[in-house]
């Protein structure tokens, strides 16, 4: 293992999520629809972030306050979702709540894109706290919000 993912050697190891689930990334990169994969793969994360992350998409907040408030709260419970899958996932491969997370190793994509779309739509409706910690939870696992939003 390089230190470039553990740069005080005190600290936990990084985790590297199992590719559990490689049908849902080919999925993706071919254009499938992500509710048809979350349906087929309901413990991928990466297809709740890809729902969440889609249905953020061109949100602008100058919609119907209606639809718009409709489409936030279903890309918060996307995120939610996947952000609960990665945790599943982390803890399986050791994780403890803390440590690396890299966003170079593409099992763990699905988790922090997650993460990501959480904090977004948790600022959305208004979860100031909650988009903070997870941000926070980005930095703390080695990463950072462009770093996971150049992932998509």
């Amino acid at each position: 293992m390089s230190d470039q993912h553990r740069p005080d050697l005190l600290a936990p190891e990084p985790t590297l999520l199992p590719d559990e689930h490689p049908e849902v990334a080919a999925g993706l990169d071919a254009g499938e629809d992500p509710s048809a994969l979350a349906a087929a793969h309901p413990s991928s994360s990466l297809a709740w972030a890809a729902l969440a992350e889609d249905t953020l998409e061109g949100y602008g907040g100058d919609e119907h306050a209606e639809l718009g408030t409709a489409r936030v709260v279903t890309a918060y419970a996307y995120a939610r979702t996947g952000y609960h899958r990665g945790l599943d996932a982390l803890r399986r491969a050791g994780w403890r709540g803390r440590g690396p997370i890299p966003a170079d190793h593409a099992p763990n994509h699905g988790f922090l894109r997650s993460l990501l779309a959480l904090a977004t739509a948790a600022e959305l409706v208004g979860e100031t706290e909650e988009a903070e910690r997870c941000k926070q939870l980005l930095v703390d696992s080695g990463t950072s919000t462009a770093e996971v939003a150049a992932l998509r």
